[in-house]
């Protein structure tokens, strides 16, 4: 297991101590008491996340049985590793942590859609941004420069990199460096990165400071791009079906829920994020659709696999059963 692990970037050593364990279900997280069943779920504290927190706080998932609770790591690539030593039962991961693990023969599933672009260039929840006075104007100006992600060698190279071709750049000449979201708006600030390809709610802070967009680099991949998903272990979903489908139905209520009350969601964010309530209003909300949208994941797959991120196309029939 720890082969398999190794290769799904740098963030995966967050939690791969984990990665030997046994993701069967046994003990605490899979017990149950008067109906309800207990399960612990990987998230990274964004705005993606919301629905599961407002599911949670409405009671939607103690309606269909589940008991969640939440656990934060940096990036989706952090999680995979989690889910798999049984440490979670379900984790939230953007689509490329999810094509890379497929590819290495992690045992890893998608179980329901987790957030999408909102498709509207200028307008979406995720943008690759510069600081107040930057030179850099277009995503071709990006040659050369230091742009922060949360994950290197993830969904977001990939964004980035789909930005600066369709801007005529060469998008090999970018400078990755790895970054938590939540640290992106002072690095920026402080001049220590060039840009940054941020999501909410650290994409409004750093409009807050001055910050400009200079693309929208979930939009230049997809219109309407599934960004992340749901996902479990293999062996969890083999053993568990009832919970995984309890779960799925669940996040499904909670996402079109989540769609429908976008000032619940606001709300929502002030207990888990740390963004002032004066943006609030600011934020861009993404789409929360119950289903995924496999051709703009399929670009996504494409794009990567040229980029160098896979080793080999990933079987997307596997990922999303």
């Amino acid at each position: 297991m720890r082969r398999l692990l190794a290769g799904l970037t740098a963030g995966t050593f967050l939690l791969a101590t984990a990665a030997c364990g046994s993701s069967d279900g046994s003990g605490s997280s899979d017990a149950s008491s008067g109906g309800i069943t207990s399960v612990k779920v990987g998230i990274i504290p964004i705005l993606d996340v919301a629905p599961i927190y407002l599911g949670q706080e409405k009671g939607i998932y103690k309606k269909h049985g589940l008991k969640v609770s939440m656990t934060a790591a940096q990036g989706g690539a952090a999680i995979v590793p989690g889910v798999v030593s049984g440490q979670f039962q379900f984790g939230f991961s953007n689509m490329t942590s999810l094509m890379i693990a497929q590819t290495q023969n992690v045992p890893v599933q998608a179980v329901v859609n987790g957030v999408a672009s909102t498709g509207v260039d200028g307008k979406d929840f995720g943008a690759t941004v510069v600081k107040k006075g930057s030179p850099i104007k277009s995503a071709k100006d990006l040659e050369g420069k230091k742009v922060a992600v949360n994950t290197l060698k993830n969904i977001n190279d990939t964004t980035v990199r789909q930005s600066v071709r369709k801007a005529g750049g060469d998008p090999s000449k970018v400078k990755f460096v790895e970054l938590a979201f939540d640290q992106m708006p002072a690095a920026l600030d402080k001049g220590e990165i060039d840009a940054a390809m941020a999501v909410e709610p650290a994409l409004s802070t750093i409009k807050s400071q001055g910050g400009t967009e200079i693309a929208s680099s979930y939009v230049d991949v997809a219109k309407n791009l599934t960004v992340a998903m749901y996902f479990t272990s293999n062996q969890y979903a083999q053993k568990n079906p009832a919970v995984v489908k309890k779960f799925k139905e669940a996040t499904e209520e909670a996402l079109k829920y989540a769609d429908d009350h976008p000032d619940e969601v606001r709300q929502v964010l002030t207990t888990y994020t740390k963004i002032p309530s004066t943006l609030l209003p600011q934020l861009t909300l993404p789409s929360w659709p119950a289903e995924p949208n496999l051709d703009s994941v399929r670009t996504l797959a494409k794009l990567g696999q040229e980029d160098g991120i896979y080793k080999s196309a990933p079987d997307l029939d596997k990922l999303i059963p």
